[in-house]
């Protein structure tokens, strides 16, 4: 039996980590591991057009599965470009093991060509990232690189300069136990009994529930049920615990709709389950708060905290049910209720009332129509700004569902990547992109990857023309908008090029059978939704500051000549405001 090198230990140790493709783009540093990949039949390189897109498709990979994923990048500028994707995997709890290849270890620290140093560069996306230096030293710290990033939830991040990978690995390496899942983490006797004393103490109670109660949901809804609290969530939180929620009234922050925020802010005592909600604004300062996540870090980060507890969601609600008193007035959630079934009524079903004869197409019928015609266990994966708004009204959670997206990072160019990844996980799954076309055209190139791999990725890519967010912040900061727009090329013309189907849909009549057409064909898909760019996401809350800002821009783009524009984006908007 031939001697194994240490780029063939290397992968044989993610293999027994469970780790089935690699995701990254071959280069000099990193031949001798894409060899070892080559002659493994355990596992498949995975050719992707930019190292970028190479890292959102694992942590996509490893938020559908649950599982470790890995992604490689060669020396220098080709791990460089795993950053951005790795900051995504890293703040959305994606366990992601990254192989960042490096240039000959005799010339480290000597301006070589291509020089970087990833030990130090990714330090800040990583719960681990050393540099191995030896082949002795390589075992064990890719057991270790692995156990960080399953145990913690998150990125690390191995760098191998080619040379050793390509040296002999040491004989009877010693094959140590890898941990691939992480255990469940109850809190204390003293701890659930001061909640539930504060549970039993408040009059009104509100949830507020993020991606923590994922696995967790009859949990929820059971103490929802018990103390008759609202139960609000924040995006990452929709899809494990909006549906089937008779306590549900909706999202709170910039993207938000329903009640979620006055039932934040009007309750005697507000719980935090299972979220690190990042805008503390939307969170109130004068109601008494508690917090449960498993990651004691977060714990108190966003709002004073009145009680902290360190636990799994699941486990704490299962130790925290039997001990709270049922509640039998139920005004505060009736009235929460009510205000988020007029809220749906008067503000986010407004979009999509009327509108199956407006041209432009309105992006939120668009998301409408999309969500009735999707499959009941379709994995949506969403692009950074307006598709985050569109998903989170209009997309239906039903348990089966997934939407994914860059929700802790909020970069660009997310959607179709990271449907490469859920892609491959079952390619008999419907993965749809939902993209803009800002987002698309800056990772235009990896739609090539699924006709190369033909995976049936159906793209519906919501083209307004232009930075449809970015237009709107500039609106609220009293600014007229400018370097938004977009020259786009037909892109249904673009996938026939590329070899994949294609459409573009510029009525709203012609929508709903061009995605039942695209949904049908078997191989990667496109439409090209031409879309209007004055409708804009009004949120649910709107303070004097933002309509000083938004008065003032439109006072500007009046004055630059651009009165017909802002009667435009009145008549897209008028209905969609909330009356004060």
């Amino acid at each position: 039996m031939a001697k194994q090198n240490v780029a063939e230990q290397f992968v044989d140790i993610l293999v027994r980590a469970g780790v089935r493709r690699l995701y990254g783009v071959v280069g000099d540093s990193l031949n001798p591991v894409v060899d070892a990949v080559r002659r493994n039949a355990a596992i498949d390189w995975i050719h992707v057009r930019h190292e970028e897109t190479a890292a959102f498709a694992a942590g996509a990979e490893a938020q559908i599965t649950g599982k470790l994923a890995a992604c490689a990048g060669s020396c220098g500028p080709g791990n460089l470009h795993l950053i951005n994707g790795l900051y995504d995997a890293h703040r959305s709890m994606a366990p992601v093991l990254a192989l960042a290849s490096h240039i000959p270890s005799s010339e480290i620290g000597l301006g070589y060509f291509q020089e970087t140093h990833p030990d130090r560069l990714f330090q800040e996306c990583s719960h681990y990232c050393e540099l191995i230096s030896s082949p002795k030293q390589m075992p064990r710290l890719l057991q270790t690189a692995i156990q960080h990033a399953v145990g913690r939830s998150g990125v690390s991040v191995v760098a191998l300069p080619g040379d050793i990978a390509a040296e002999p690995a040491p004989e009877k390496a010693a094959q140590s136990a890898l941990v691939t899942s992480r255990p469940t983490v109850r809190p204390g006797d003293a701890e659930i009994d001061a909640l539930a004393e504060m549970i039993d103490a408040a009059g009104k109670v509100t949830l507020f529930c993020g991606s923590g109660t994922a696995g967790a949901h009859a949990e929820v809804m059971e103490f929802a049920g018990k103390i008759k609290a609202p139960v609000g969530h924040a995006l990452r939180g929709k899809e494990f615990i909006q549906y089937d929620n008779p306590y549900d009234v909706g999202m709170s922050g910039l993207l938000g709709y329903g009640a979620a925020y006055e039932a934040t802010h009007e309750c005697d005592l507000l719980i935090l389950v299972g979220t690190d909600f990042p805008y503390n604004a939307f969170l109130p300062d004068d109601v008494r708060i508690a917090q449960i996540d498993v990651r004691p870090e977060v714990l108190g980060r966003r709002s004073r905290l009145d009680l902290a507890v360190w636990g799994d969601v699941r486990e704490t609600l299962r130790c925290l049910v039997p001990r709270v008193k049922e509640k039998t007035d139920r005004r505060f959630l009736d009235r929460m209720l009510k205000r988020h079934a007029d809220a749906l009524e008067g503000v986010v079903k407004a979009y999509t009332r009327k509108v199956d004869k407006h041209i432009p197409i309105h992006p939120e019928y668009v998301a409408a129509v999309l969500d009735e015609v999707a499959d009941e266990d379709a994995v949506f994966t969403v692009d950074t700004g307006m598709c985050n708004v569109w998903a989170a009204r209009y997309v239906s959670p039903n348990g089966r569902r997934r939407i994914i997206g860059s929700f802790s990072h909020g970069s660009m160019a997310n959607a179709l990547p990271m449907a490469i990844g859920a892609q491959f996980t079952d390619r008999r799954r419907q993965v749809v992109a939902m993209a803009g076309d800002g987002g698309f055209s800056m990772l235009m190139g990896d739609f090539l990857t699924l006709v190369q791999y033909d995976l049936p990725v159906k793209v519906v890519l919501f083209n307004n023309s232009s930075l449809g967010m970015v237009e709107l912040e500039m609106l609220v900061a009293g600014l007229p908008s400018y370097g938004t727009t977009n020259t786009n090329p037909d892109f249904a013309a673009v996938a026939r090029a590329c070899g994949a189907y294609g459409v573009r849909v510029e009525k709203p009549k012609q929508l709903a059978g061009a995605l039942k057409d695209a949904f049908r064909h078997k191989g990667p898909a496109l439409v090209d939704v031409v879309t209007d760019p004055n409708a804009l996401s009004i949120p649910p809350k709107i303070s004097a500051e933002m309509v000083t800002g938004f008065a003032l821009s439109a006072s500007k783009i009046v004055l630059d000549g651009g009165v017909g524009r802002m009667l435009q984006m009145a008549r897209s908007n008028l209905r969609n405001v909330p009356r004060p």
